[in-house]
C-alpha cells in the first residue's frame, strides 16, 4: 500500500467524516472507495469506438433484437463492474 496525503478545508473534512460514519467506514476507507468509483466512472466515460456506417447499422439492429435465453438473462442480472 502507498500513502496519499490530502489537504482539505475543515468543513469538507467534517462532511466526509459524517458520510463515512453513516456508512460505517473509516475516513480513509470512505475516501478510497469514493475515489475508486470516481476513477472507474471517469475511465468508463471515455470509452469511444469508431466504426463505419454498415457496422453501426448492424450494431443498432443487434440492440433492437437482444438474444433470448437464461444465459443472457443471467448475464443482464449479474453485478456490473462499475456498480457499487
Amino acid at each position: 500500500m502507498h500513502a496519499v496525503n490530502l489537504r482539505v478545508r475543515e468543513d469538507v473534512r467534517g462532511l466526509i467524516d459524517r458520510a463515512a460514519k453513516a456508512q460505517g467506514k473509516t475516513r480513509s476507507d470512505f475516501m478510497i472507495d469514493a475515489a475508486r468509483r470516481a476513477a472507474e466512472e471517469a475511465l468508463l466515460d471515455q470509452t469511444f469506438v469508431r466504426v463505419d456506417q454498415a457496422t453501426y447499422d448492424q450494431f443498432l439492429k443487434a440492440l433492437d433484437q437482444p438474444p433470448k435465453g437464461k444465459g443472457f438473462e443471467r448475464l443482464m442480472k449479474a453485478k456490473k463492474p462499475w456498480a457499487p
